[in-house]
């Protein structure tokens, strides 16, 4: 019996159902609005700079992910991928508030790469939510540039 096939009632192997990702991709879009919102919370800080730390933080899960993996060769690699997300994220602290959507926007890609290839076992759910997060930040965070506000202030 492989993973995605059940035993029916007469024995016989029946393809088995997936659990729904919608609830997922709710809270995606939820947790998105509120972090593209909370640098309003920590006022005190430049916008840019907790949107970098943020960008670090979901970055970093993914290593957590693949500690839990237990693969040599997983945790190398994304511990490479949210170094490079860390390094895009401190460039932009300083530099073009850009950096930060192409680091939001990147990585929402990297979701979308994991969920279609699960590359660290485990992280069924984990990648159409993140991948919506990740894109309800860069969407807004691209607004908020094209709108004119410096997120260095």
């Amino acid at each position: 019996m492989t993973a995605h096939m059940a035993t029916d009632v007469t024995g016989m192997d029946a393809p088995k159902a997936r659990p729904s990702l919608r609830l997922p991709i709710l809270w995606g879009l939820v947790l998105g609005a509120i972090q593209a919102a909370s640098p309003l919370a920590l006022a005190w800080l430049e916008a840019a700079t907790v949107q970098a730390l943020l960008l670090c933080f979901i970055a970093a899960v993914y290593v957590g992910f693949a500690v839990a993996d237990g693969r040599p060769l997983v945790i190398a690699v994304e511990c490479t991928v949210a170094a490079v997300f860390v390094l895009l994220a401190s460039a932009s602290v300083t530099g073009a508030t850009w950096l930060l959507v192409a680091g939001y926007a990147g990585h929402g890609l990297k979701d979308l790469w994991q969920e279609r290839h699960p590359f660290v076992a485990d992280t069924r759910w984990w990648p159409p939510f993140c991948a919506c997060v990740d894109g309800v930040v860069a969407l807004v965070l691209t607004v908020e540039i094209a709108a004119g506000v410096n997120l260095h202030t």
